[in-house]
C-alpha cells in the first residue's frame, strides 16, 4: 500500500480516515478538495487541477481522499490501493449536516483555505442521490481493477474501525 485513493459519499469520513492512515504508515495525505477549492468556494480550472494532480501522483507514495470523477481513471492507473466508503445515506446526511454546525463559519483541515464550511440543498440532494447516480459507476470501475488493486469496500463504521485496529496492530 504505496499509493492509496479514498471515494465515497460526503459525510462518510474519508478525510478523518484518510489522516489516521496516513498518521499510522507514514503516507502523505492529499486532500483533493483543498487543491481543488479556491477561497469563497471558487473552483479551480481543470487544466489546472489535472497539472497539479499529475505533479502530486508522481511521487512515490500518497494517500488521496476524494472522488472527482472525472479524474478517476487517471488516479486509478497510478494507485495499487484503493477505499470505498459505502455507508447509507442517512449517516452521510447526519454527518454533512453535524459537519456544518462543528465547523460554522470556518474552514476545516482537508478544505481549501477561505472555504467556510456551508451547507445548501444541491449539495444535500448531491449527498442524498450519491447510491444512485454515483455508486454504480464506482463499484463498476473497481470491479475492472480488483485484479491489480487491492479494493477495501466499508459499509460500516464499525468495518473501518477495524481496519484501522488491525493497521494499529500491525506497527
Amino acid at each position: 500500500m504505496k499509493r492509496v485513493i479514498v471515494i465515497g459519499c460526503a459525510g462518510s469520513g474519508k478525510s478523518t480516515f484518510s489522516r489516521q492512515v496516513g498518521e499510522r504508515t507514514g503516507l502523505p495525505v492529499v486532500h483533493l478538495d483543498a487543491y481543488y477549492w479556491k477561497p469563497g468556494w471558487i473552483a479551480t480550472e481543470a487544466e489546472s487541477f489535472d497539472r497539479e494532480l499529475q505533479r502530486m501522483m508522481q511521487t512515490d507514495s500518497w494517500i488521496m481522499d476524494g472522488n472527482y470523477s472525472r479524474t478517476l481513471d487517471t488516479r486509478l492507473d497510478r494507485a495499487d490501493t484503493v477505499f470505498l466508503f459505502d455507508f447509507p445515506r442517512y449517516l452521510c446526511l447526519y454527518r454533512v449536516i453535524k459537519r456544518r454546525v462543528q465547523y460554522h463559519g470556518r474552514s476545516r483541515a482537508d478544505m481549501g483555505e477561505g472555504c467556510e464550511e456551508k451547507l445548501d440543498l444541491a449539495f444535500l440532494r448531491w449527498v442524498w442521490n450519491f447510491r444512485k447516480r454515483n455508486r454504480p459507476k464506482l463499484l463498476t470501475k473497481l470491479d475492472e481493477v480488483r485484479a491489480s488493486h487491492q479494493v477495501v469496500i466499508f459499509r460500516t463504521p464499525k468495518e473501518v474501525r477495524k481496519y484501522l485496529a488491525a493497521l494499529r496492530e500491525a506497527e
